[in-house]
């Protein structure tokens, strides 16, 4: 087993409760780890043996581009895409970080994690 991590990806999204959120937006992070079996990958030294983190990244980059309310619920849809379309996960950890959130306050970001086990 290892890891495959994807860090800092920013992408300026429109995800909020409020209606300025949605239609002004705002800057993102979004870190991804996944669990998978790459030992043949090491000693392959082939991409189709492992995690492609070009995918990965794309997938944040598809999902982020559509508004949610929560930020747990774009999570939930970048794990569910990465288990549907990168058959050597079999697990996801997710961070969706909302930078400079409008709470009130000084705040740097505010951020969800999820993570989930593939369920065969």
């Amino acid at each position: 087993m290892g890891k495959v991590k994807v860090e800092n990806i920013r992408v300026y999204a429109h995800h909020g409760c409020l209606k300025e959120e949605t239609a002004i937006g705002s800057e993102y992070r979004v870190d991804i780890s996944v669990d998978a079996d790459i030992a043949k990958a090491a000693i392959s030294d082939r991409l189709s043996d492992t995690v492609d983190y070009v995918h990965i990244n794309h997938i944040v980059k598809e999902e982020m581009k559509i508004p949610s309310k929560l930020l747990e619920h774009v999570g939930h849809r970048i794990i569910t895409r990465i288990f549907n379309e990168i058959a050597i996960v079999d697990k996801a950890q997710v961070w969706v970080s909302k930078i400079n959130p409008p709470i009130g306050g000084d705040v740097e970001k505010v951020t969800v994690v999820l993570k989930e086990k593939r369920k065969d």
